[in-house]
């Protein structure tokens, strides 16, 4: 009997997002941010919600590191962006209560961009601070600079 581990990786692994890519939406989310002109802050979690890279402009409003928390974290457990979810919440939707409904409030406001690889849900990324607009807008330049989407 051989106790060897196969040589080839099983169809099935595939890498995690690294502190190193999370590093690499930090930069290219605050490239896309100046190029707008918005002073905010940018999460990127792991696919376990752990934080793996934060920056907040030194102008940005406080807020705005909750909010890109929180949007990565809403993307991140409904593995979609935030912004396809905004209707889902309204008062009258069938998922009106789900903000509220974990211990972890959920933000649906666009500026959350699941982050995939090989159609593996990896992790997210947050952006807030400027319009939600904007911050959807630097969240989709971060992960299409960094080669992420």
């Amino acid at each position: 009997m051989s106790t060897t581990a196969p040589t080839t990786p099983s169809p099935l692994t595939v890498r995690p997002l690294t502190t190193h890519d999370a590093a690499v939406l930090v930069r290219a989310a605050a490239r896309a941010a100046e190029d707008l002109g918005v002073r905010g802050s940018v999460t990127v979690l792991d696919a376990g919600g752990h934080l793996l890279g934060f920056r907040r402009d030194d102008r940005a409003v406080l807020i705005s590191g909750e909010t890109s928390t929180r949007k990565a974290y809403t993307a991140l457990q409904l593995d979609a962006p935030t912004t396809d979810l905004v209707d889902l919440v309204r008062p009258d939707a069938l998922f009106h209560t789900l903000p509220t409904a974990l211990d972890r409030p959920l933000l649906f406001i666009a500026g959350g961009v699941p982050l995939h690889r090989d159609g593996r849900l990896i992790g997210a990324i947050g952006v807030g601070g400027g319009t939600p607009e904007q911050d959807h807008r630097i969240a989709t330049t971060a992960l299409a600079e960094a080669e992420l989407v």
